[in-house]
């Protein structure tokens, strides 16, 4: 079963999907970000030390097929935090070191779906409940730089495949969980 939950930033979406496998006898935490700075370290410090520490936790954004399987216990639930991290981390990695302004969007975001699909396909294959997290990117104004612009686009695209995949589909606002699918 695959459940996606989404929201704005501090919506209250993580804990409304803690929540969703907290039933769980063993949970598998995936964490998508990467340390690039203080700031980010001190975020990535302070998500570990709120975890349960029942909770294994495996810190990747790539090959997640790798640990997304039929092999994987059903009494253990999967938690994604965050597909637009994901998102993210798939796009820098893709488009290189080469200058943003610069790269193929089109190009980038066929690739980016194609690990989409491949998530989507090693979630249908788990025998366990899958939750995914994801930031909902486009109700706000419109990004003025071409990069921020292509992210909004290609992250929005990635959550309607996801949700059209989902069995189960959250919307959280102010800490409420709104069941939408």
């Amino acid at each position: 079963m695959l459940t996606l939950v989404t929201g704005g930033a501090r919506s209250g979406k993580s804990r409304h999907a803690e929540s969703l496998v907290a039933d769980a006898s063993r949970v598998l935490y995936i964490a998508t970000s990467q340390i690039f700075d203080p700031e980010m370290a001190a975020r990535i410090a302070h998500h570990r030390a709120s975890r349960p520490a029942h909770w294994r936790t495996e810190e990747r954004w790539q090959q997640l097929a790798e640990i997304i399987t039929p092999d994987n216990d059903s009494r253990e639930a999967v938690l994604l935090e965050c597909i637009t991290t994901l998102t993210t981390n798939l796009l820098f990695a893709f488009g290189g070191e080469s200058d943003p302004e610069q790269w193929d969007y089109a190009a980038l975001e066929t690739q980016v779906q194609q690990e989409i699909e491949a998530l989507i396909a090693a979630c249908a294959a788990c025998p366990s409940p899958v939750v995914l997290v994801t930031n909902e990117v486009g109700m706000g104004i419109v990004p003025e730089n071409r990069l921020a612009r292509h992210f909004r686009d290609i992250a929005g695209r990635v959550n309607q495949r996801l949700a059209q995949a989902a069995d189960h589909v959250w919307l959280v606002v102010s800490g409420i969980g709104v069941k939408i699918k």
